[in-house]
This record gives structure tokens, C-alpha cells and sequence, in this order.
């Protein structure tokens, strides 16, 4: 979840992601990632607010992306 850093300070990801991604629509995520995506949460709820209940499956989809610069534009492409 984390890894060490300048100092060996941690650096969040989930943190990172809920604070640039936060506002995003679960609705949104699933046009990305499939229906599947925050299962049981309506697709009108932020992901800042069920970001900390994801199953591992979703959680480390959107790590991977957000890693890898590519969630921003998934995003937009989907909005």
C-alpha cells in the first residue's frame, strides 16, 4: 500500500488516488473497468467514499493506472 521514500517517509497511494480521483462516480469507474467494478455500491456513489471498501480486485486496478499515469485519461475518455 505504501513504500518508503525520501527519508524513508511512506507514501500513501490510496491517499493519492482519493484526493485527485476522489470526486469520480463509481458509474464512471464502471465504463473503465467493467460492471463488476465497487460491487454493492450505486454507481452514483464518489470514489472517495468507498475507495477504503474496495475489494482487492478494484483496488489494485485502479493502483496500476493511477501508477502508471494512465488513470487521469481513462477518466476523462469515460466522463
Amino acid at each position: 500500500m505504501s513504500k518508503a521514500g525520501l527519508d524513508n517517509r511512506h507514501r500513501n497511494h490510496d491517499g493519492e488516488i482519493s484526493h485527485k480521483h476522489g470526486n469520480t462516480l463509481i458509474g464512471t469507474l464502471r465504463k473503465i473497468y467493467g460492471q463488476s467494478f465497487a460491487a454493492g455500491y450505486p454507481a452514483t456513489d464518489k470514489l472517495s467514499d468507498v475507495l477504503l471498501h474496495l475489494n482487492e480486485t478494484s483496488l489494485s486496478q485502479l493502483r496500476r493506472d493511477h501508477e502508471t499515469g494512465h488513470l487521469a485519461h481513462k477518466i476523462a475518455k469515460a466522463s
